[in-house]
């Protein structure tokens, strides 16, 4: 019998998905096979390998070795004598890393997945963070495409410099934000001068030293447990007990007893209660005699255990409000600079700037290569560039070529981008997601006094179709290239609210605030969002990685000449099924499913229904448009619809049944899946 709180999430999804994932994209590349049976073995839960450590967070011996046994057999099947290298199979198992990389992926693993739950704490689930963690180790070690290096430097090395250089003051400014008004020392005397840079100086310093080192005296503490005491308290004079702990407080080292008397006696406490409180201030820093004394020392009247203000929380409490601004506008100049400075400033081998300009845009600078990218089919940045010489920083494309989409089987679509120019096409449709999403504000902010959150949160859902299901088969290189620098900007914003950091921590805020749900509340991260975009991104980028490249001059690689249906499932299943799912379920949802877990059998017939329209809609923008399929056989209309069907009969059984996981992020990888394997 397995007990009723045994979830199957963490066994199930990760090892499932990467071994499905990696089945399919091995197909045209082998090389990223091995690596993932590898992360799948390093994804299994703890409770079911042995382990030889009496703590549950250190390295399994066994668990390493189980993990290098598919290394094992790959060398012993390719010979003694190969050797692998990348770009070149290896045997039946082609190994694309090397030996020594590939034994130390499980320890990466592990390293990884620490780091990610100190990051998220409780916002994310154990097989999400599984997920996660498989999915950035890919990107860091088999990544290729000039899109996937872009979005690898972002993450990777940008992600890590800012975690390396401002994790302290993010720190400082999160606990910094959790002290209140009312604890911060008042000013001694208006007439007093103000403070001087040599004493901020060695304020710093000492409040660096009280950080990482001897924590403050535990007495500075004893206010908030008066107030404790007072908020869990039903006495009549509980108020006046929390007036005069603040008066303590806000008069600390300058007021005297006489003077808490008296403000007793302003509250209308009598004189024996005042003698009482006396006396236990008086007996405050005895040491109990009995365990019923000690724990009063430790919980409230009510029976709840006292908060511990922290050495973080504890060092700020000498500021007063002024200085605490002060210093946070502090911190939050010191994390801006950081941040601009790693992303724009080169910095030799470790720089967002010098590895995508060395991976992804062969050696150009990456600003004159987005200027080029995206306007240079503009007859002015043109005859600029030419006129000052510029071609260096600025690559242009070539004029209105006629020959560069000759190899691709292409339709109108393709005929009037190369009409309009390929830069000039990339300016067309961002312009038409701006649109799309100040049209979308301007409905949420409409239906915001009228309507749930539920229902505000899928005006988004629907907005990412509008944007994404036409446009991506225009252009899927530069809307892939488009979600990867979104979602690190998402991150980035994300980080700058959870830190509290002013300017921007309470706009983002006051705007996250309306559509948050329950999994937003699980912890500092507000995943829905992310999420939602990573649901429409993962199958783009998947697709992308297994479909041969072309492109010519400084955009080789740029380019597809083909197409498939699999690029948009994760639009189609997270702006259409989920939305329909939700939408339906919530109004008309009646009968149950019997496994429980709250979906109804209408949500999931609207969820199949809204992901079969969708995926026929993207059959017939494809076969519309006249771009070339990847599968070369043409299927009849019927059997089309049949494997479309089964396709969203598979997701939407998927969501009815998901646990453990979010699922705008699992069901979307699923339906890549079904519509690849079925070849749609």
């Amino acid at each position: 019998m397995l007990p009723s709180s045994f979830d199957p999430a963490p066994l199930f999804y990760p090892p499932v998905i990467t071994l499905l994932v990696s089945c399919l994209t091995a197909v045209d590349n082998s090389a990223i096979l091995l690596p993932n049976i590898i992360l799948a073995l390093c994804s299994l839960p703890r409770a079911m390998i042995p382990t030889l450590s009496p703590y549950s967070n250190d390295i399994s011996p066994l668990h390493w070795l189980l993990t290098s046994v598919p290394l094992a057999i790959s060398r012993a099947q390719s010979g003694p004598s190969a050797v692998p290298t990348p770009g070149r199979a290896a045997g039946p198992l082609p190994i694309n890393l090397p030996p020594e990389v590939a034994v130390l992926l499980y320890p990466l693993h592990c390293s990884l997945l620490r780091v990610l739950h100190a990051l998220t704490t409780t916002s994310l689930l154990t097989a999400e963070l599984q997920l996660l963690s498989i999915s950035l180790i890919n990107i860091l070690l088999l990544s290729s495409s000039p899109q996937a290096t872009i979005l690898k430097a972002m993450l990777w090395v940008g992600g890590l410099d800012i975690l390396v250089s401002c994790s302290g003051p993010i720190q400082w400014g999160i606990s910094l934000a959790r002290v209140p008004k009312w604890r911060f020392k008042r000013p001694s005397s208006p007439m007093k001068r103000g403070p001087t840079f040599f004493s901020t100086l060695m304020s710093l310093r000492r409040m660096r030293h009280d950080l990482f080192h001897a924590p403050l005296d535990s007495s500075s503490c004893s206010s908030c447990e008066a107030i404790d005491d007072a908020e869990d308290t039903d006495e009549p004079n509980a108020q006046a007990s929390r007036g005069l702990a603040r008066v303590r407080t806000s008069n600390a080292g300058s007021a005297s007893f006489a003077r808490d008397c008296e403000v007793i006696s302003f509250s209308g406490i009598d004189d024996t209660q005042a003698e009482k409180v006396g006396k236990i201030k008086a007996r405050r820093h005895t040491v109990p005699a009995t365990s019923k004394l000690r724990k009063q020392q430790t919980h409230t009247p009510s029976g709840r255990k006292k908060r511990s203000a922290s050495s973080s929380i504890q060092a700020f409490v000498s500021l007063t409000y002024k200085q605490a601004v002060l210093r946070k506008w502090t911190y939050a100049l010191y994390v801006y600079v950081c941040i601009i400075g790693h992303i724009f400033i080169p910095l030799p081998f470790i720089g967002v700037k010098e590895i995508v300009a060395q991976e992804s845009l062969h050696g150009d600078e990456p600003v004159g290569w987005a200027l080029g990218y995206l306007f240079g089919d503009i007859q002015w940045l043109r005859w600029q560039v030419v006129s000052h010489n510029l071609g260096w920083w600025i690559p242009l494309p070539p004029r209105f070529s006629q020959g560069t989409h000759q190899a691709m089987e292409h339709g109108w679509v393709e005929h009037v981008r190369n009409c309009f120019g390929d830069a000039n096409t990339r300016l067309l449709l961002s312009a038409y997601c701006l649109v799309i999403i100040a049209v979308g504000l301007v409905i949420v902010f409409r239906l915001s006094p009228i309507c749930e959150v539920d229902t505000r949160r899928k005006v988004f859902h629907f907005m990412m179709v509008a944007m994404f299901l036409p446009a991506t088969y225009i252009d899927p290189c530069f809307v892939a290239l488009a979600l990867s620098i979104v979602l690190a900007a998402f991150l980035l914003l994300d980080l700058l609210r959870a830190s509290q950091l002013p300017p921007l921590s309470k706009p983002l805020a006051y705007f996250l605030a309306p559509y948050v749900d329950g999994r937003d509340l699980r912890g500092p991260v507000v995943i829905s969002h992310i999420f939602l975009l990573i649901g429409c991104a993962i199958p783009l980028w998947l697709s992308l990685g297994s479909l041969p490249r072309t492109g010519y001059g400084h955009l080789e690689g740029w380019s597809v000449p083909t197409r498939e249906i699999a690029m948009v499932s994760g639009v189609v299943c997270v702006g259409l099924g989920d939305a329909a799912a939700s939408l339906i379920g919530r109004r008309y949802g009646h009968r149950k499913w019997l496994w429980g877990g709250g979906k109804s059998l209408e949500g999931s017939a609207a969820f199949a229904t809204a992901v079969f329209l969708g995926l026929m809609a993207a059959h017939t923008w494809l076969r519309l448009g006249g771009w070339a399929a990847t599968n070369r056989h043409v299927d009849t209309r019927q059997s089309t619809m049949q494997k479309t069907a089964a396709c969203a009969g598979m997701a939407s059984l998927t969501e009815a049944v998901l646990t453990g996981g979010n699922d705008n992020v699992i069901v979307p990888v699923v339906l890549w899946v079904c519509v690849k394997s079925l070849g749609v």
